[in-house]
């Protein structure tokens, strides 16, 4: 008999989640995490690039049964998460899997919510195949490896996110093991996710997530169809491993660290990339702590993992001055800037008017990144930072963070989570609406179908 490849061994394995036993905490934290991921979703919504996006799959005609969130719209499934997808990613603050750098959420989550309206699949279900996903994904990102995958210009949430969300479609449509390894055959040629957004902060890479999730969803049709795919897709000679990075480490897909990949994965408080969510939190941390006067500040030093510096802070020039919201949401200088001259990061903060801020432009100019070799050791599975702020009267302040707010070892408590979600979700729902989805996902778990949280929001 044959050694299995990667891509049978993990459908093996992702199917046996159908009847496993999960923890409880497991099951409940992917509860919170598409509590979350809804709350994003909804407050992207009314973005302009979302409202682009949903202009253009109209140009083409579409008419399906797919529930569009935070819209009265309806589109083929694949479509509908195509959009979820994108607008989740929208506002910035979609949940990270530090290990990966990928946002999984916002990939696996709208593959799953489509794939099991069309099924009728049940809360459950849906949360089991939440899970399979997330972990497939997460794996194949740790495996590639962040910053090597980065480096060959790819974003892990729009390649390795296929993966998951084909696996969680799979899922949902019952598919066996020999189909599921099928999926992830077919994902893999459908895998794509450019970095040169950050050229001149597009919206390609808010259309990542909802691209993995459409390629997902079709993946597993195909493949339940019976279309034939190759099943070395991970590890072989033209695979996702050799193809998609430079430094691939293969044994990262045995989960050495055991447990859930889910469990490992954290929500972001500010609205920007995740390399600067630790920063922004020191930099919070000492103007509350020292009282500190925007004015007042001489010099900001930032000690952030070199994977960001090409994300976030290269080239210096273009990062001090942002041309768009994409680009401050990519920006550490502007990330600190509006941080400490406004007290807070929000989706309020990352405005286009926020750059031309005379206090804002002048706080950017003293920001420089720096190097630290102990903060490069600790990476991926940790994304420390420090923060050094030189005051004009001599005085020098620091802050270090090893888990900003946020990750799995500072996870919010269910009344923050909940804040969170109302906050965002107010973007485009009523209140009445708001906290019938909140309870609406609280019962998901027990419920026959997932009806009534894609009921729940729809605008009235």
């Amino acid at each position: 008999m044959s050694t299995p490849t990667v891509a049978e061994r993990l459908a093996e394995e992702v199917t046996a989640l159908r009847t496993a036993s999960i923890p409880p905490d497991v099951l409940g934290r992917a509860n919170a995490l598409l509590l979350d991921f809804l709350g994003v979703t909804l407050a992207g919504v009314p973005e302009e690039s979302s409202r682009v996006l949903r202009r253009g799959l109209e140009r083409l005609g579409l008419r399906g049964d797919g529930t569009v969130l935070g819209t009265t719209a309806r589109l083929p499934p694949p479509q509908a998460a195509l959009a979820n997808g994108a607008a989740a990613h929208a506002i910035e603050m979609d949940d990270t899997h530090l290990g990966g750098s990928i946002h999984l959420g916002a990939s696996v989550f709208p593959a799953g919510l489509a794939t099991a309206e069309l099924t009728g699949a049940s809360g459950e279900a849906l949360l089991r195949a939440a899970i399979a996903g997330y972990e497939v994904a997460a794996r194949l990102a740790m495996a590639v490896g962040p910053a090597a995958h980065y480096a060959r210009g790819f974003h892990p949430t729009g390649t390795c996110g296929a993966f998951g969300a084909a696996v969680t479609a799979a899922l949902l449509m019952d598919l066996d093991a020999a189909a599921v390894a099928r999926a992830l055959g077919i994902a893999g040629s459908q895998a794509a996710g450019s970095m040169e957004f950050l050229a001149d902060g597009a919206w390609t890479k808010r259309l990542h997530p909802g691209w993995a999730a459409s390629a997902g969803m079709h993946a597993a049709a195909l493949a339940g169809a019976g279309f034939r795919a190759p099943a070395s897709i991970v590890e072989g000679r033209f695979g996702l491993l050799h193809a998609y990075s430079a430094a691939p480490d293969r044994g990262l897909l045995d989960d050495p660290a055991g447990g859930f990949e889910l469990m490992r994965t954290g929500i972001k408080p500010h609205a920007c990339c995740r390399y600067m969510q630790a920063p922004i939190d020191a930099a919070l941390a000492l103007r509350a702590a020292h009282a500190i006067e925007p004015g007042d500040v001489e010099r900001v030093e930032v000690g952030i993992v070199s994977a960001g510096f090409p994300i976030v802070y290269q080239p210096e020039d273009h990062k001090r001055r942002p041309r768009s919201v994409v680009d401050e949401q990519f920006s550490l200088p502007f990330g600190i800037a509006v941080a400490l001259a406004r007290g807070a990061a929000s989706p309020a903060e990352f405005v286009p008017e926020a750059a031309d801020d005379p206090l804002v432009t002048r706080l950017m100019d003293r920001v420089i990144a720096l190097h630290d070799d102990t903060l490069d050791r600790q990476y991926p599975r940790v994304w420390p930072a420090w923060v050094r702020i030189v005051l004009r009267d001599g005085r020098r302040v620091e802050e270090h963070v090893t888990h900003a707010l946020g990750d799995p070892e500072r996870f919010p408590d269910a009344p923050a989570l909940g804040a969170k979600f109302r906050g965002l979700a107010r973007r485009t729902l009523a209140e009445p609406q708001v906290e019938r989805l909140a309870a609406a996902v609280a019962a998901l778990p027990r419920a026959a179908s997932v009806r009534d949280v894609v009921a729940s929001t729809v605008p009235a």
